[in-house]
């Protein structure tokens, strides 16, 4: 049945898996999940435009455009698998615990001085996700980058059985979604399946040659190809962090190029990131004026280590994800600043199960023992500790933003980080 859906999709090359933002001409998917049955809109779906439908409740077998299957989702996933084959371009798969999404753009943005990319928008990289972005991939595309998230243990095997990389990158690994993947090591051996598909399937891996963590999950791994980046001399594309007004830049070179990456994007973690985006540049033979080009038009989104200046104060927004690996390094950079009148606004790290009591105060230990007098923390898993640490604390961002009407702050820098789940951008109004 997967060549007669993929005849369907062939006619407007449309995917829409929810009935509301449904695209003219578009094959509609009726997923089902825990809290939502796609069956039931169906109707809705058709009369909103679309040509053909996916579902798997039984009583639309006799309709016309319609394909009665046992589970959507898994024909997502086929058909997804069936264009890419189609398609029989390089993938570059990118995974790890942070800095996925930035070495994504950063990645995609180099290579695209040379091929035609395409590659995940926003965060569309789970298991519906994925199907998405290689299904929205035509055959004028030359190159595809595919970001892969998880927080359980088998998640990105899956993935790579749909995308089938051909290259790939774990940007690192650290604690996070510790409630699904268990311990460190969880995390260590989903991010690993990566390297799992790829040393199966004759694939290359670019790998921060500096993190010994991923050089453990490398470890036995005999058949892969590998290209190292990092600061050692051993590494095909080697590069120096140094940073000017605030803003991350990577003099680099290997044994044929050299260039200087000044980037738009705040923090020294961004480092790794860059340097990744520049190795997978230089491997395809891409001029380095392009490449440093490439980094400095990238300009950070989605309040993603990026610097705003409000009418008050200065801010240093990373709020798009936190675990306790982002946060100390997010830390560790901002302590890196030179400025008087600094200050933190931290919100609690989500999903870290039987670890989050620990992990909590370990950031609120750090926040003390790097100096800060005056600090922010919102959350319940932070407002635990606020009889023991001499700093303010809100259960959320709206009684935050209620302290600052009555106490306004000016003339202050401020490292705003959180998990999303905590609302941290509704604070920057307010600062």
């Amino acid at each position: 049945m997967i060549e007669e859906i993929y005849k369907a999709f062939e006619k407007n090359r449309l995917i829409s898996t929810d009935s509301r933002a449904i695209t003219k001409g578009s094959v509609f998917f009726a997923i089902k999940g825990d809290n939502f049955d796609g069956n039931q809109f169906v109707d809705a779906a058709f009369e909103a435009g679309c040509s053909a439908a996916v579902v798997s409740d039984k009583k639309y077998c006799d309709r016309e455009n319609v394909f009665v299957v046992k589970d959507t989702l898994e024909t997502l996933q086929q058909l997804a698998n069936y264009h890419r084959r189609k398609l029989n371009i390089p993938i570059l798969a990118i995974t790890g615990t942070n800095g996925k999404t930035t070495t994504k753009e950063l990645v995609s943005a180099v290579l695209a001085k040379k091929f035609r990319i395409s590659y995940t928008s926003g965060n569309k990289n789970n298991h519906i996700g994925v199907p998405l972005t290689l299904l929205s991939m035509n055959r004028t595309v030359d190159m595809g980058v595919v970001e892969m998230g998880a927080n359980h243990p088998g998640e990105i095997a899956a993935l790579c059985k749909i995308a089938e990389p051909n290259y790939g990158i774990i940007t690192n690994v650290g604690k996070a979604h510790l409630e699904g993947f268990g311990s460190i090591e969880g995390v260590m051996k989903t991010k690993g399946e990566l390297y799992d598909y790829l040393d199966a399937h004759d694939g290359t891996v670019f790998i921060n040659d500096d993190n010994e963590l991923l050089k453990k999950v490398l470890s036995g791994h005999d058949k892969l190809k590998v290209v190292r980046y990092g600061k050692g001399k051993n590494c095909f594309c080697r590069g120096v962090y140094s940073e000017y007004a605030y803003q991350t830049t990577v003099n680099w070179e290997t044994d044929s190029a050299s260039g200087f990456s000044k980037s738009n994007l705040i923090g020294a973690y961004n480092f790794e990131n860059i340097l990744a985006a520049v190795t997978v540049g230089t491997y395809f033979d891409i001029h380095p004026t392009a490449i440093d080009g490439a980094i400095s038009d990238y300009y950070p989104k989605n309040n993603r280590s990026q610097m705003t200046k409000t009418s008050r104060n200065t801010l240093i927004l990373d709020l798009y994800n936190a675990n306790p690996t982002s946060m100390k390094a997010a830390i560790d950079s901002y302590n890196s600043i030179n400025d008087e009148y600094k200050s933190l606004i931290l919100g609690d790290m989500l999903e870290l199960g039987k670890e989050s009591e620990t992990e909590h105060r370990a950031v609120l230990e750090y926040v003390r023992e790097s100096g800060y007098t005056n600090a922010y923390f919102i959350g319940k898993n932070f407002s635990k500790f606020a009889e023991e640490y001499p700093y303010t604390f809100f259960e959320t961002v709206e009684d935050l933003n209620k302290y600052f009407v009555m106490h306004p702050e000016k003339s202050k820098m401020f490292l705003v980080k959180g998990s999303r789940g905590i609302h941290l951008e509704k604070v920057i109004d307010y600062l």
